[in-house]
């Protein structure tokens, strides 16, 4: 099930969000996922629009959007493979006329996810965070 986001799934989502970033995001240091983690925290999730995939009680994935912008798209690595990450950007790209989005040179999981979805290259940058080559992705809906 999709709903929107409530302050009280922060929690569960900080950890969906952990625990498939330090898999698809392993070239990044702890110091990275530290802070990161102190972000959304203090308030990150609720600035922004997210969704969330529920299931049996659990939050096992969700999807966070500033405006087109796909801020982030993460699944708990045991459900990865399943549709969650699909259904989620179908849910969120009903409303709009394009995503976009960045992504990690490195990230495999991400880009070929976005690449089946069919997000097209715009640019390659240099994420101004922490200095790794990213890839700025748009899709047409």
């Amino acid at each position: 099930m999709i709903r929107e986001y409530k302050p009280e799934d922060q929690q569960q989502t900080l950890d969906v969000w952990y625990n498939a970033s330090v898999i698809a995001h392993h070239f990044l240091d702890e110091a990275f996922f530290e802070q990161e983690r102190k972000n959304l925290s203090e308030g990150s999730f609720s600035n922004v629009e997210t969704w969330v995939y529920e299931q049996d009680g659990k939050i096992v994935g969700f999807i966070a959007m500033i405006e087109n912008e796909v801020g982030g798209l993460f699944v708990e690595p045991d459900f990865q493979g399943r549709g969650i990450g699909r259904q989620l950007m179908d849910h969120v790209r009903q409303s709009r006329e394009y995503l976009e989005l960045e992504v990690f040179k490195e990230n495999a999981i991400g880009r070929r996810f976005y690449d089946r979805y069919g997000f097209k290259l715009v640019k390659e940058q240099t994420n101004k965070e922490t200095g790794q080559p990213a890839l700025w992705l748009k899709l047409k809906t």
